[in-house]
């Protein structure tokens, strides 16, 4: 019965974020911008992003501090810097094809090839005023498959991005996502489905189900305030839920959720470097057959970040990571529940630089963190990197990639479902005038999970896709 509750928490999550973020104005409407006090930066938003309608970012004042990537809870951007804009509406349209030679999954050994055709309309804001920054997302879809009708699917893509500056000092943010999909590369821009993370805490969705209904959600809500010229705290909540709706079709998979919350202390030492700590709390949970497998973790993060320019970035992170885990019975090798407890260094580092030109983010984590469907938590070496160019005026490029090694926390399992995956996506986008693109890319994912029945004999998945998309851009307030 747990696996089928967990569908009404993704939306009491979703309605819950999209409540509190509807509330949100409600609760400052005055501009305080012109106070001589020191005014935070928007949470996880580079200083240096325009809050006026042109291009040119704003002088801002010295006393102004960021907040690192390794407790803001947000991705890097892989947005160019010639590219930057604000203040828009934007609307569109695409259609894309795609050659997958292992759409299934199977127990047999063989794969299953197919063609799919997806169509993504697709609706975007992005709204800044001295207050506030918006970032709104919608794209539903339908995918086809030429052989596995039974898995042609209505898909939903959404994404919302929201900061408010509640005072000169103090900052809320609040992200989250939502994918509903019978296929993880289903989305508007199939290049943008890689983000690189630098936190300390990163919602595991790297075992990737072949082509299977699921339903995934994480979101992010956080305060700063800063105190002082040169020091800030800070405390955020995180969530993540994944759900497959008809268990039958990933056997060997399951259903999870994660449930976090941290509080950090920052102090600049220069205009360049900052150090700080912080604590972080998990619940992660996962329903196996049967049972329920829950850890829940307490860690002290020391985190070091320099800032080279204000569009380059440097973080590493470490501390100490304690985990209580809890599972069910597994008859015969286990007939009672079990506890193990452990100590574990968490530890990671990353970068990112944006250009004019193109754009660059790597990270690396070893941390504690869900399973992502497997059958209890895991300790996670997680790395990945993204890359994008702008070659001409009119044709640009994009390489994105991970590595991610899970292993099974528990006296019981561990070692039973332990794998990793490895993973790529390249693709090039040639513009076809001012609202026309076509994008062109290749895909490959290669998992190696031998407790996972869906996996364990058909563990690489190759796509080639073609993509044709049209779309329109509105400046607002002008």
């Amino acid at each position: 019965m747990k696996r089928f509750e967990q569908t009404p928490a993704v939306l009491r999550n979703l309605a819950f974020g999209l409540c509190l973020l509807a509330c949100m104005p409600a609760w400052s409407q005055t501009d305080n911008t012109s106070s001589r006090e020191p005014v935070p930066a928007l949470v996880g938003v580079d200083s240096s992003t325009p809050t006026n309608t042109n291009d040119t970012a704003p002088s801002h004042s010295d006393d102004r501090m960021l907040t690192s990537p390794v407790v803001s809870g947000q991705a890097y951007p892989t947005s160019l810097g010639s590219g930057e804009r604000s203040n828009y509406l934007r609307g569109g349209l695409s259609f894309t094809t795609a050659y997958t030679d292992n759409v299934l999954g199977t127990v047999n050994g063989t794969p299953v090839p197919d063609v799919s055709y997806s169509v993504f309309p697709t609706i975007a804001l992005n709204e800044t005023t001295s207050l506030m920054h918006t970032e709104f997302t919608y794209a539903p879809g339908f995918t086809f498959y030429q052989r596995v009708s039974a898995r042609n699917e209505a898909d939903q893509n959404a994404s919302i991005n929201f900061q408010y500056r509640l005072s000169p000092h103090v900052t809320f943010s609040a992200q989250d996502g939502f994918r509903k999909s019978s296929n993880v590369f289903n989305q508007s821009d199939v290049a943008s489905s890689a983000g690189v993370s630098a936190g300390a805490q990163v919602a595991n969705f790297s075992v990737i189900a072949p082509t299977a209904d699921s339903l995934s959600n994480s979101g992010n809500v956080g305060f700063a305030y800063q105190f002082a010229r040169n020091a800030m705290i800070g405390v955020s909540g995180t969530f993540s839920n994944l759900h497959y709706p008809n268990p039958a079709e990933v056997p060997g998979l399951y259903d999870s959720n994660t449930q976090a919350g941290s509080a950090f202390y920052s102090f600049r030492i220069s205009k360049m470097h900052y150090v700080g700590a912080a604590y972080q709390y998990q619940r992660l949970v996962s329903y196996p057959t049967g049972g329920l497998a829950e850890t829940q973790t307490h860690a002290a993060i020391f985190f070091y970040t320099v800032y080279p320019t204000t569009k380059f970035s440097i973080s590493f992170f470490g501390g100490p990571q304690h985990s209580d885990t809890m599972l069910p019975p597994f008859p015969p090798l286990q007939p009672q529940s079990s506890e193990t407890r452990a100590w574990a260094p968490a530890a990671g580092a990353s970068l990112s630089w944006q250009g004019r030109l193109n754009s660059f983010s790597l990270s690396y984590a070893h941390i504690i963190s869900g399973g992502g469907g497997l059958i209890s938590a895991v300790k996670m070496d997680n790395a990945s990197a993204a890359f994008r160019q702008q070659i001409t005026k009119t044709l640009s490029g994009s390489l994105s990639g991970g590595y991610v090694q899970n292993d099974l926390l528990g006296r019981y399992v561990a070692g039973m479902n332990n794998g990793h995956s490895v993973s790529g996506t390249a693709s090039l986008q040639q513009m076809v005038g001012e609202h026309w693109s076509v994008q062109l890319g290749y895909s490959r994912i290669h998992q190696d999970y031998s407790g996972v029945t869906v996996l364990a004999l058909t563990p690489d998945t190759n796509r080639e896709f073609v993509s044709v998309s049209y779309q329109f851009s509105r400046p607002l307030g002008r």
